[in-house]
């Protein structure tokens, strides 16, 4: 569950986003696994798709496990990332970095309650590589703050904002993480942003939903706050909502219908705990019941809403604290405004080497 640790809250005057400035295929390093099918198969497609330079693949080896020791992660997957940018010349050309399935998800650490940890996500640590190649050195345990955190009307530039952004393209196979790619070129902006709060919570948390709600157009957003659970939704393009820290929350799938370019935030400590995909029979359990949980915990899953259909998502490595979580109080008005799907949801994201990933491609944004 997400750990009640909330700091109060600050009433932000939010003023409209400014115009997209939408970066290009050749700003995109693609990262690849020697050791994965899969990830080779996904990099290469996502290449063709996109038109992103064959020179801008980086491959590296390094043993196709969702969780890894830091030592793993500095030397087989950091390192050789860092290498290839220097060699390259691309260092500051590159904005975006996408990673596949079959690279690494986690880095293993020690575990703190008091935001004192070493545990993060790759794609998050993957971010502070365009400091470290600048000789910036970053305390290892704890978050480091992002720079580009709402930052509304700044396009995403070096060396301005001194870190990458980085998604990555992955989902419970390859035919879905491809499908990623397809619905990203597809992205128009239409239909409905779906917001669902929980039922008499004072937390910043349902503040932030409300928030989101109030910096779109009305006649584009349903928003409910009571204990009903949104479900069948039809001409989804955005979905913010608790999940399972909703108590009234108990199905895994929503049955909604998503659009080409939908994308999918919640408060879940763990829902980037893992791409593999659950048994059938799996339902979203309890705490307290080890029966009920799937790698790990027993909360909901980022990858069941792109295998319904979602286009992006993002989810939590591990434990992120509430006010870590991605903030849908600006990554929705920024996505709707035309920003890319990596610039919306950094510029959502307070903390980097923190827990935090982004499934989808960084370049989609909502075409008119």
């Amino acid at each position: 569950m997400i750990t009640p640790r909330i700091f109060p809250i600050l009433l932000l005057l939010l003023l409209p986003a400014s115009a997209a400035f939408a970066q290009t295929p050749d700003q995109v390093l693609v990262v690849i696994n020697k050791q994965s099918a899969a990830s080779q198969e996904i990099g290469q497609y996502y290449l063709s798709k996109r038109g992103v330079p064959p020179a801008n693949l980086c491959t590296l080896d390094t043993a196709p496990e969702e969780t890894i020791l830091r030592d793993v992660y500095d030397q087989q997957v950091e390192a050789p990332i860092a290498a290839f940018l220097k060699a390259h010349d691309l260092v500051e050309k590159i904005l975006y970095i996408v990673t596949t399935s079959g690279v690494p998800l986690r880095v293993e650490g020690a575990w703190s309650s008091d935001l004192n940890e070493s545990a993060a996500s790759v794609d998050s640590e993957l971010t502070l590589v365009y400091q470290h190649l600048h000789g910036v050195k970053n305390e290892l345990r704890g978050f480091v703050p992002n720079p580009f955190y709402r930052q509304r009307d700044t396009p995403f530039r070096h060396p301005l904002f001194p870190m990458y952004l980085v998604t990555r393209l992955a989902a419970y196979d390859v035919a879905t993480a491809k499908k990623l790619v397809d619905r990203s070129l597809a992205a128009h902006n239409t239909g409905k942003f779906v917001i669902d709060a929980k039922a008499a919570d004072s937390t910043p948390g349902n503040q932030w939903l409300r928030t989101a709600a109030l910096m779109l157009p009305k006649d584009r957003v349903v928003l409910d706050d009571s204990a009903t659970v949104l479900t069948d939704q039809k001409d989804v393009i955005g979905y913010a909502s608790w999940g399972s820290n909703d108590p009234d929350h108990k199905q895994r799938f929503l049955h909604f219908q998503w659009l080409p370019g939908a994308i999918a935030t919640e408060f879940v400590s763990s829902d980037g705990r893992t791409m593999k995909r659950p048994p059938d029979t799996w339902r979203l359990g309890n705490w307290g019941d080890r029966a009920t949980w799937f790698e790990g915990a027993p909360q909901s899953l980022a990858g069941d809403y792109l295998e319904e259909g979602a286009s992006a998502a993002s989810g939590q490595a591990w434990e992120p604290f509430l006010q870590y979580c991605p903030h849908p109080e600006f990554i929705l008005p920024a996505y709707f405004s035309g920003r890319t799907l990596a610039e919306s949801f950094y510029m959502g994201i307070p903390a980097l080497s923190w827990m935090n990933v982004v499934f989808g491609d960084p370049l989609m944004r909502l075409l008119p």
